[in-house]
């Protein structure tokens, strides 16, 4: 994982100590898994983006998140963090930095609570200026498991291949850690899964580390923008409002704010689709 930049250490830090950034504790997490995570921004080039996500597992529940967009949150949790956000944004514009994508921003907004509440998943997600949260089914792919093998940090993996949701995946796998889990939504097979991505490779979630822990909390983060709530919405709903607003930023603010942001320019085309296609 890259290094947090020396303010940033020192505000995690500070926010560790004051309890600013103290949540509702779900459970304890006994493992820590970290994921780098890419995916396509335009199919035509082949230009990506990437992440970097974290998968605690407790023994009740799970949560898997952006280490980036949690450092964002966390520094929004702050009195004083929206001006301190702004700052950091000014000084990234100014160096240069912002245009190269090289400067601390949210990349995946979701969090996702696998089996919370029980039996069930609880997704929080982001849209401009407002959070939204929804229910969504646990273990909802239907997995096929293959003969074929491959190691994948030094442990025994084995494929399997479902249809979820628009898209087809292949996954691997690993019974040396029997734990029915993995990065973003998925889970459901007899141990974790190490690796995952779609037919077309525009999306990808790959190992890189993981760790046993002891009594590593696991927070319900809250949401620093907006209204400071979350508005409930469904899955569904969700997607459509999500792919509008990429393919439409601009328009999408000034509904919310008054604000126009366009100068006249057309709406941008949006040449890659969601991770979740069943929207339509």
């Amino acid at each position: 994982m890259k290094q947090t930049q020396p303010l940033l250490t020192l505000l995690l830090l500070a926010l560790s100590i004051n309890g600013v950034f103290s949540q509702q504790v779900l459970d304890k997490a006994y493992l820590n898994c970290q994921y780098e995570y890419t995916r396509k921004s335009d199919t035509l080039i082949g230009k990506t983006k990437d992440d970097q996500l974290i998968l605690q597992v407790g023994e009740k529940l799970s949560k898997c998140y952006s280490h980036y967009s949690n450092q964002v949150d966390s520094i929004n949790a702050l009195p004083n963090g929206r001006r301190i956000s702004g700052k950091m944004l000014d000084n990234a514009i100014k160096s240069g930095e912002f245009f190269k994508g090289n400067y601390l921003h949210k990349r995946m907004k979701a969090y996702i609570y696998k089996n919370y509440t029980q039996g069930k998943m609880t997704v929080t997600d982001g849209l401009s200026l407002q959070d939204y949260v929804y229910e969504d089914d646990l273990n909802a792919q239907k997995w096929e498991i293959k003969d074929s093998t491959k190691t994948i940090l030094d442990y025994q993996c084995q494929m399997a291949t479902c249809d979820f949701r628009g898209r087809e995946w292949i996954a691997w796998f690993t019974t040396d850690i029997p734990v029915s889990d993995g990065p973003w939504k998925f889970g459901g097979l007899p141990g974790l899964i190490m690796e995952a991505y779609d037919k077309g490779n525009q999306y990808v979630f790959t190992i890189v580390g993981l760790q046993k822990v002891e009594d590593e909390p696991i927070f319900f983060s809250e949401t620093y923008v907006g209204s400071k709530r979350f508005d409930k919405s469904n899955r569904i709903d969700f997607l459509k409002a999500k792919k509008r607003y990429l393919m439409d930023m601009g328009g999408y603010i000034e509904m919310e704010t008054g604000i126009d942001l366009s100068e006249g320019n057309p709406p941008k085309i949006m040449r890659y689709d969601l991770l979740e296609l069943d929207y339509k």
